[in-house]
């Protein structure tokens, strides 16, 4: 059988216009490897080369998951602070080629958006969901990791810091209703079936729009954000990448069992 290559994980077509972007790897809950992260950063140089594109939705297939995170096994090899710090580094650039893409952004998301997943989809400039979807950054029960500087930065701004740390604490998944009432998705739809074609009709009305003003008013709302220094939080990613706690939660997701912290 021929190796997976990253455009079979990511399908990426155009029609009208309208970009669409297939995270597909159902079978792993298109969770992503490193070289999807890429071949999606990619795409978003592709999309701002590309004038004839006004609009981009980005969805998962299967219906199950819109992406639950990074695959945990591409965490086995790490070893040293230049693999965490990397890591992270990495997640930021692919993110910020997402959010800085010049064309409105659609996530359309049904089953688990979790993890690296619900740093995607907080990338997009919309998001609806299926009443199926569930939101989370459930990494204090999992990995013991933690987000970077510019992530804790763009969930803060969506949703604010007090339901942030709720969601980060308890590491319960938040399910759709709740995110429609907390603005983390600004529509819920009730038969999953019907996602895709309600994203692709929102896709078009912000497509027939003024392109300008929607990348102006992306960039404006960019930019109120706080600026984060460059090497902002490293420390905090090495502490956490680095420690005894981190290896036991891969170690335990990977074979399926309880993690057992210890803070160390």
């Amino acid at each position: 059988m021929p190796a997976t290559t990253p455009s079979d994980e990511i399908l990426y077509e155009r029609r009208n216009g309208v970009a669409f972007v297939t995270f597909n790897r159902p079978q792993a809950r298109n969770a992503f490897t490193f070289a999807m992260y890429e071949r999606l950063a990619e795409i978003c140089v592709e999309i701002n080369e590309d004038r004839s594109i006004r609009a981009m939705v980005l969805t998962g297939a299967g219906g199950k998951a819109f992406a639950a995170g990074t695959d945990i096994s591409q965490f086995r090899a790490f070893d040293s602070p230049e693999d965490a710090l990397g890591y992270e580094g990495r997640i930021d650039r692919v993110l910020n080629a997402l959010e800085t893409c010049r064309v409105p952004t659609i996530a359309a998301i049904a089953g688990a958006c979790t993890g690296g997943g619900a740093g995607i989809a907080g990338c997009c400039d919309l998001r609806i969901a299926a009443d199926n979807a569930r939101f989370g950054l459930p990494i204090a029960r999992t990995l013991g990791n933690c987000l970077s500087m510019s992530n804790y930065s763009r969930f803060a701004a969506l949703i604010g810091p007090a339901r942030l740390k709720e969601m980060i604490f308890t590491a319960r998944l938040v399910e759709a209703p709740e995110a429609l009432e907390i603005g983390l998705v600004s529509e819920v739809v009730a038969d999953p079936a019907a996602l895709m074609s309600r994203a692709e009709e929102l896709a078009r009305t912000v497509a027939g729009h003024a392109p300008l003003t929607l990348q102006a008013c992306k960039e404006a709302l960019r930019r109120l954000r706080p600026t984060i220094p460059p090497g902002q939080g490293e420390d905090l990613i090495l502490m956490c990448y680095m420690s005894q706690d981190f290896r036991e939660g891969i170690d335990a997701f990977l074979n399926k069992r309880p993690p057992n912290f210890k803070g160390a």
